[in-house]
C-alpha cells in the first residue's frame, strides 16, 4: 500500500449505504489512493475534488453526523484572483459541503455565502475522474491487462463515465449537476459564481448509475428518506446507556457504525466486515459480530444464519477451497473475481467459519427460542457438521485442520490469516495441514450446540454421539496443545504432529469456547492480563517474549479489539469479572483516543503515562467486529445471558465498568416483548431492576 493510500484511511471520512460506500479526506475530496466512491467492489469515482481556482478551500471543520448519514465540511476561501474587476480577500466566502448516500447514489450540496462587504466572484471547480478499478487493484494487486475505458460523454449538465470490463460488463458512473457549469469537459466542471454581499448560492451534484434532473427538492426528499431509513434500522437493537457522557458516546458510535455497516439483504440484515477493504459479506466476521450483539439484537444473527445457510458450499473446488457443507468465507462482485483472476467471487477458505456458524445457531436458539429458524436451516447445520466431522476424521488426532487448495487462496485460514501468523517457537514455518487451537474450541462448541439442538428435536441418539465426539476432542486438545512449562496452550499443531509452541491470543478464544478445565483456564487468564500480552489498551495477538513479535505487525503483536473482547468473554466465563472490567477499561480509553471509533486493529506498543495508542496505517475504520467488541465487553462485565424460550434474564456475578455507577439497557428484546434493564452500583454489589411494559412476563435471576 502506498503511503498516500495508507494515510487516507486514518485521516478521512467514510459513508456507507447498501452496496455503496465513499472514502474521502477531511474536506470531502476523493483524491485517489484508497479514496473513492465504490459500488459492488468497483471504484466508480477515483477523483472528486473541490477547488476555488487553483487552490483548495481552507478547512474549518468537518465531521460525520452521529447517525452516520451525513458528511459535513465547513470551509472558507483563500485569497481569490481578481475576477469581475475585484479580488476577494481571504476568509470572506463560507463554503458548506453536505454529502450522503441513498439508493446507491451519492448526493452532494455545495453552499457558498459571501460575508464580505464587497461583491465576490468565486471560481468554483470540481475535478472529476473515474478509473473503475477493482477493489483488489485499489488494495495493490497488479493486473496484466484491463478492460476499456470508453470516452467520457459530456452533456449540458452532466458527465457519463463508462468502462467495459474484460468480463464484458459495462459499468457506468454518471455525474449530474443542478446548474449548468460555465465550463464542462471530461475531467472538470467549473463555475464563476457572482455573490453580492450577504448573498448565497447552492449547487447540487449527484453521482450514480444514471443521470438525473438534480434540484433542491430532490436533495431534501432523498436526505429525509436516508435519515429515516437509518433511524429505523438503528431502532432494531437495544441501547446501552449510562450516566457517563464519554462512555455513552462510545456505545452510540459503536451502535451507529454497526447500523451503517449492516446491509439489508433479502435474507435479512447482514453486517459487512469493514471499510474500505472488506465492505462485503464475510462469513467469520459476520458470525462473530452477530455473537457480540446477540444479547442486544438477535435479528442480526438471524440474518447472518439465513444468508450463510443459503450460500453454503455444494461442490468440491480447490480453487474456491470449497467442499459440501462448508460455510462461505467471503464473496465479491468485482471484475477480477468474476473473471476468476482471484478466487473470492465466492470463497470458502476459512477453517473456522463453519463451526462458528453452527455455534451461532445454538446460541441464537438459546437466546430466542426460535425453533422455526433452526428447523429451516437444519439441513445446512447437518451438512456443516458433516464437513467438520469429515475433516476431523482425516486428521490423526481428530482435529479440524486446513491446507489451502491452490496458491491463489489464503495460506492461513483462521482469523489470523496473514502468511506469517502461524509459526514454530524457533520461527520456522509449519508444515500443513495446520490445526489451530482456537478452531478446536469452535469445533467443540459446535458439536455441543448440535447435541443441544438435536435433543430439542428429539434426536437423542445423534445428540449423544455429538456430545461424545465433543468430549473426545476436548481430551485431545488438553493432551496435545497444553504446554506444561509455559502453562499455556500452543497456537497450532502442524501436519507432522508437532506443536507450534507459541503463546498467542488464540488461547483466549479457547476459553470463550468453554473447552479448558478451570485450572488451566486460570493459568491462561493470568497471562493474558499480564504485561507480555496486555498492552494497557488491549490483549496483544502475540506475547512480547515470542519470536516474530512486532507491535507494528498485522497479527504478531498488534491489538485487535474483537480479539480482546473474545478473550474478555472467555476470562469472565471462568473466573472473576474483574479481568473483563480491566479489558473494557483499556478498550474504552483507547476508543477515546480514536474519536470513539475503535479501528480494526492498532499497534501493540505498551501503554505509558500520557501516551496514546498508535494507529495501524491501513486498518479498516469502521470495522464491524471492532464496533461490536464494545457490546461483548459490556456483556462480559455484566454477565448477562438471556433464555428466550423461558423469557428469563440471568446475571451472573455482574460488575459495572470502572467509573460507571449505573447502566441502563433499553428495549432488550425477549420473547414477544421488550424490557429495560437497570443496573446500579450499591456499595460493593450491583443491584438489578427491570422496567417497561413487558416486566410481568419476564423473570430475572441473579447469581453471585
Amino acid at each position: 500500500m502506498d503511503p498516500a493510500a495508507a494515510a487516507s484511511l486514518n485521516t478521512g471520512y467514510v459513508l456507507k449505504e447498501g452496496e455503496t460506500f465513499v472514502v474521502a479526506n477531511r474536506q470531502g475530496d476523493i483524491e485517489g489512493g484508497a479514496d473513492g466512491h465504490f459500488h459492488n467492489d468497483t471504484r466508480m469515482l477515483s477523483r472528486f475534488c473541490l477547488r476555488l481556482g487553483d487552490t483548495s478551500p481552507v478547512l474549518l471543520s468537518s465531521y460525520v453526523t452521529r447517525d452516520n448519514v451525513f458528511f459535513v465540511a465547513h470551509m472558507t476561501n483563500r485569497l481569490l484572483p481578481p475576477l469581475g474587476g475585484t479580488s476577494t480577500g481571504e476568509g470572506l466566502v463560507y463554503i458548506k459541503r453536505v454529502r450522503f448516500l441513498h439508493d446507491d447514489r451519492m448526493y452532494e450540496r455545495i453552499k457558498l455565502l459571501n460575508y464580505g462587504s464587497q461583491p465576490a466572484h468565486v471560481p468554483l471547480c470540481m475535478e472529476i475522474a473515474a478509473d473503475f478499478s477493482d477493489m483488489f487493484e485499489v488494495r495493490g494487486s497488479t493486473r496484466q491487462r484491463r478492460g476499456e475505458l470508453l470516452p467520457v460523454e459530456v452533456l449540458e449538465r452532466g458527465q457519463v463515465f463508462r468502462y467495459r470490463g474484460l468480463d464484458q460488463e459495462l459499468r457506468t458512473s454518471c455525474v449530474s449537476f443542478s446548474d449548468r457549469p460555465d465550463h464542462l469537459d471530461a475531467s472538470e466542471a467549473s463555475y464563476v459564481i457572482a455573490l453580492a454581499p450577504g448573498a448565497r448560492r447552492v449547487v447540487f451534484v449527484e453521482v450514480g448509475s444514471e443521470l438525473a434532473s438534480v434540484d433542491r427538492s430532490r436533495f431534501r426528499t432523498a436526505a429525509a428518506q436516508a435519515r429515516k431509513r437509518m433511524r429505523l434500522r438503528n431502532r432494531r437493537s437495544a441501547r446501552v446507556c449510562s450516566e457517563g457522557p464519554l462512555f455513552n458516546d462510545w456505545m452510540e458510535r459503536s451502535r451507529a457504525d454497526l447500523t451503517m455497516l449492516t446491509s439489508e439483504l433479502d435474507t435479512g440484515p447482514y453486517p459487512y466486515a469493514g471499510i474500505p477493504w472488506f465492505s462485503t459479506p464475510f462469513g467469520r466476521d459476520a458470525v462473530i459480530t452477530a455473537l457480540q450483539t446477540l444479547w442486544l439484537d438477535p435479528e442480526l444473527a438471524r440474518g447472518v444464519l439465513t444468508f450463510l445457510a443459503r450460500h453454503q458450499a455444494q461442490e468440491e473446488s480447490s480453487f474456491m477451497d470449497s467442499s459440501p457443507g462448508k460455510i462461505m468465507h467471503e464473496t465479491r462482485k468485482g471484475e477480477m473475481s468474476a473473471l476468476g483472476e482471484l478466487p473470492f467471487g465466492r470463497y470458502y477458505g476459512g477453517v473456522d467459519t463453519t463451526p462458528l456458524f453452527v455455534g451461532l445457531a445454538g446460541a441464537y436458539l438459546e437466546r430466542t427460542g426460535d425453533r422455526l429458524l433452526i428447523d429451516a436451516i437444519w439441513p445446512a447445520l447437518e451438512a456443516a457438521t458433516s464437513w467438520i466431522e469429515r475433516v476431523c476424521d482425516a486428521n490423526p488426532s481428530g482435529f479440524l485442520d486446513y491446507a489451502r487448495g491452490e496458491s491463489s487462496g489464503l495460506s492461513n485460514q483462521g482469523w489470523k490469516d496473514s502468511s506469517d501468523s502461524v509459526f514454530h517457537a524457533d520461527g520456522r514455518a509449519p508444515q500443513g495441514p495446520i490445526a489451530l487451537v482456537e478452531v478446536q474450541g469452535y469445533a467443540f462448541a459446535a458439536l455441543r450446540a448440535m447435541a443441544q439442538m438435536a435433543r430439542m428435536r428429539g434426536l437423542d441418539d445423534r445428540a449423544a454421539a455429538w456430545s461424545q465426539r465433543a468430549e473426545r476432542l476436548r481430551a485431545e486438545v488438553e493432551r496435545l496443545f497444553w504446554m506444561p512449562t509455559s502453562k499455556f496452550y500452543g497456537i497450532a499443531i502442524d501436519g507432522n504432529g508437532e506443536l507450534c509452541a507459541v503463546r498467542a491470543s488464540n488461547a483466549g478464544h479457547l476459553l470463550y469456547s468453554g473447552l479448558p478445565d478451570n485450572r488451566r483456564a486460570a493459568a491462561v487468564t493470568s497471562q493474558l492480563l499480564d504485561a507480555p500480552f496486555f498492552s494497557g489498551w488491549g490483549v496483544r495477538t502475540l506475547a512480547q517474549d515470542q519470536v516474530h513479535y512486532n507491535p507494528m505487525s498485522y497479527h504478531n503483536g498488534s491489538v485487535w479489539p474483537h480479539d480482546s473482547a473474545i478473550c474478555a468473554a472467555g476470562i469472565a466465563a471462568y473466573g472473576p469479572r474483574s479481568g473483563a472490567v480491566r479489558l473494557l477499561r483499556g478498550a474504552f480509553e483507547a476508543a477515546v483516543h480514536f474519536n470513539m471509533r475503535l479501528p480494526e486493529l492498532f499497534c501493540g506498543f505498551p501503554r505509558s503515562h500520557g501516551s496514546a495508542p498508535v494507529a495501524y496505517p491501513v486498518a479498516c475504520l469502521p470495522q464491524a467486529w471492532a464496533a461490536g467488541s464494545a457490546f461483548m465487553l459490556v456483556q462480559a462485565c455484566l454477565g448477562i445471558s438471556i433464555d428466550g424460550a423461558h423469557a428469563q434474564i440471568q446475571l451472573d456475578r455482574p460488575q459495572l465498568p470502572i467509573g460507571i455507577d449505573e447502566i441502563v439497557v433499553r428495549r432488550v428484546p425477549i420473547a414477544a416483548t421488550h424490557v429495560h434493564l437497570v443496573l446500579k452500583r450499591l456499595n460493593d454489589r450491583v443491584g438489578v431492576f427491570v422496567e417497561g411494559p413487558g416486566t410481568d412476563s419476564v423473570s430475572v435471576r441473579i447469581k453471585g
